[in-house]
């Protein structure tokens, strides 16, 4: 009742009002235009007076019942929460139907995304960062995948490690669809949404549907409410589709698909899969298709034509959604009119293959937004989601075990703890294209790097012809500049068959032995070249090894081939064609073998002086501090993690490498040459902190104590040249 009294007193004091002001400019009017209209006015304005204090009297009763359905108001909220806490249920519509439904703090939310390749996988982050950016709910992800896909987001997301976060993959054979002819750039994924209801686990009720090219300015918990809106027979929740496409009048002889009006756009879904599943979906949109395909031929927005054709014959499927919910960035749309304010903008949709070019008067915002997302540090978003069982991170038990067995008073506590770090692992960051198949003596070359050492990868890439698996220890913005500089570079884009896994940075260390690790383990020939990033191959060094695994029976035997190294401190090298130019080189002081002049132990047992005449390859001994670049079989010896930074990382592999009992031989026709560069960090650290070199010493004989644990007798003389 006090309601409806408000609106009545409400809708009184606006028409006195407007009947006042007409008045008032009538009394205004005559007093200029009338002379003799004296006693008129009189009337007139005492009329005024009253009216006003009529004005006053209605302005307090409206205070007064305004107060009155506060009281109530909070009366009723007052109950309904004491309702809530013994009951222990939550609030619904219709307790409140003015009010939004809430999501409980612990309950799951479920997002669906097909994503497919290398590519996808890639831009599909930023879609997961954004999302988690704002999240307060455990969520879980689905996706519906490729191989390559699940690979790659597969190991990024363990690594990641991010609490309350599981996630399921379903690699879908395609054959519910692989019948529709299909235009869309998207290919056969583009129709995979088709399936959700029969790919996904019969015991999802429900799930936010989303395309990878999706940024969220808001809470996913906000847009799952809405499920709470939908009407009994309504399953899909869609946002109208904001481009002319559907109304066929972007070009002459333009036929789309059938449609709802505008149509509706699919880059983001809610679907209810139980009414879906009840309703027999699959046969619903498989016979709609068939109709359709009779006279248009094939898809040209892949599954949005399907479900648009549908939701035309059966309308009541479809539940609209605010259009902020999806807010299209491409050419002539209507995506303005979705929002005035920034706090409006719910989800921004970039399905415009121009993506930042879109024809939009606040595209700098939406573009830096985008960016915000694209260089933000993922480690941030390892947020414990407090209360909820499903809120804990999968390793956080284990990593906390870890620390608390370490000694916070030990000196090399920082070494220590960077062991139990897990770092974000993002592989294949760019396109890759490989498969040895027909070459078993094939060989990768194996090597990392940072960001300072970008430059060196085209020169790589011109001297070794070969696949080549490269680990980069990177920030979230210094990925986006390396991938800016690959596909800026012709050399880099036309080579397919270098893998790039970006290993993201954390912690006060640089990771060398891990990254050597991601790199090895990514490798997909029988033989690896491990290098360093720095070195340049001698031209035709990929043919030249794969003879020589031939040659020296490498399938059967245990051998490590050993590269000769060189170095020159010249930026501008005339870089020797021939092993004969290497040696005139080295006599006119042009080139030295490698870190001669500071570290002669690394590489003396090459027997460079042997080199210099030897045409047959040659064997040699294993001798303390050895780490020469190698040719060996994929599944050598990994590296040992507990080195970082500077100082024997190579030296412990090639002990455990000899420990394993390989053969080292020396190719006489083969080397690489160091070219220069600055110090690293972690040389710098290494010469000014004692501590640093105190704690290597350490690590070293913990080490060699492992070794000789592991391997027994053989490894003896480890342990007599640590205590030398």
């Amino acid at each position: 009742m006090l309601i409806r009294l408000h609106k009545r007193l409400l809708l009184i004091l606006l028409c006195i009002i407007a009947v006042t002001t007409v008045l008032l400019v009538g009394v205004s009017f005559r007093k200029s235009g009338l002379k003799n209209a004296g006693a008129r006015e009189l009337l007139l304005e005492k009329r005024v007076e009253e009216m006003e204090k009529e004005n006053m009297i209605l302005k307090k009763q409206l205070s007064l019942s305004q107060s009155q359905v506060k009281q109530m108001s909070m009366k009723r909220s007052i109950q309904l929460e004491f309702q809530s806490n013994s009951t222990k249920d939550r609030l619904t519509i219709a307790d409140c139907p003015n009010a939004e439904p809430s999501v409980p703090k612990c309950e799951v939310i479920h997002i669906s995304i097909v994503c497919a390749g290398y590519n996808a996988s890639r831009e599909v982050v930023i879609l997961i960062k954004s999302i988690l950016f704002y999240r307060k709910n455990p969520l879980h992800f689905h996706f519906i995948s490729d191989e390559k896909a699940k690979l790659v987001l597969g190991h990024l997301l363990k690594t990641w490690d991010v609490p309350g976060l599981p996630v399921s993959f379903f690699v879908y054979l395609q054959s519910d669809v692989d019948w529709i002819p299909n235009r869309h750039y998207s290919g056969l994924y583009g129709l995979m949404k088709l399936v959700l209801t029969k790919v996904l686990p019969s015991s999802l009720e429900k799930t936010i549907v989303l395309d990878t090219d999706i940024t969220f300015a808001t809470d996913i918990a906000e847009l799952w409410q809405l499920f709470l809106k939908m009407g009994k027979k309504e399953a899909i929740g869609l946002v109208e589709n904001q481009s002319d496409w559907y109304l066929g009048t972007l070009w002459k002889r333009h036929k789309p698909w059938p449609a709802k009006g505008r149509g509706f756009n699919t880059g983001v879904m809610l679907f209810d899969l139980r009414k879906l599943r009840d309703l027999n979906w699959m046969q619903m949109w498989r016979l709609t298709a068939e109709k359709e395909l009779m006279n248009l031929l094939a898809t040209s927005l892949a599954d949005q034509d399907i479900i648009n054709a549908l939701i035309k014959q059966h309308d009541y499927l479809v539940h609209p959604l605010p259009c902020a919910w999806n807010v299209q960035l491409s050419d002539n749309t209507r995506s303005e009119l979705c929002y005035t304010e920034v706090n409006d903008l719910k989800a921004v949709h970039w399905n415009s293959p121009y993506k930042l070019k879109v024809k939009n008067k606040h595209v700098e915002f939406f573009r830096n937004l985008y960016l915000t997302f694209l260089e933000y540090d993922g480690n941030l978003l390892r947020r414990e989601l407090f209360g909820c069982e499903a809120g804990k991170a999968n390793s956080t038990f284990q990593q906390e075990l870890q620390l608390n067995n370490l000694d916070e008073e030990d000196a090399c506590y920082d070494f220590r703890r960077e062991r139990v770090l897990m770092h974000r692992t993002h592989l294949y960051y760019l396109d890759y294209d490989y498969t040895p198949v027909k070459k078993p003596n094939d060989v990768t070359l194996v090597a990392q790097l940072s960001i300072d050492r970008l430059q060196m990868l085209e020169s790589i890439c011109k001297h070794w012809e070969g696949p080549i698996s490269l680990a980069l220890y990177i920030s979230d913005g210094e990925a986006q500049q390396c991938l800016e500089y690959a596909l800026n570079s012709e050399v880099l884009t036309s080579r397919k068959n270098v893998g790039y896994h970006i290993v993201y940075k954390d912690g006060q260390f640089y990771p060398v032995n891990y990254l050597r690790n991601v790199a090895l383990q990514q490798v997909q020939t029988e033989y690896v070249f491990l290098s360093d990033v720095d070195f340049l191959p001698m031209h035709g060094l990929y043919g030249n090894l794969r003879k020589q695994v031939v040659n020296q029976d490498m399938a059967n035997t245990k051998k490590a081939l050993v590269v000769p190294a060189f170095e020159t401190l010249r930026y501008r090298l005339n870089f020797p064609k021939s092993k004969t130019e290497v040696i005139r080189q080295l006599d006119m002081g042009t080139l030295f073998t490698f870190r001669y002049h500071v570290w002669q132990k690394g590489h003396a047992p090459t027997n460079f002086a042997k080199w210099r005449t030897a045409t047959t390859p040659y064997t040699i001994q294993w001798e303390p501090d050895f780490e020469p670049y190698i040719v060996v079989k994929k599944d050598c010896p990994r590296y040992d993690t507990r080195f970082i930074g500077f100082g024997w990382n190579k030296v412990s592999q090639i002990m455990e490498v000899d420990a394993q009992g390989y053969e080292f031989i020396v190719l006489p026709n083969a080397f690489i040459i160091h070219m220069p560069h600055t110090p690293s960090f972690d040389i710098a650290k290494y010469r000014s902190s004692e501590t640093y070199r105190t704690c290597l010493q350490t690590l070293k004989e913990e080490f060699q104590r492992d070794l000789s644990k592991k391997y027994g007798f053989a490894a003896l003389k480890y342990m007599a040249v640590g205590n030398r």
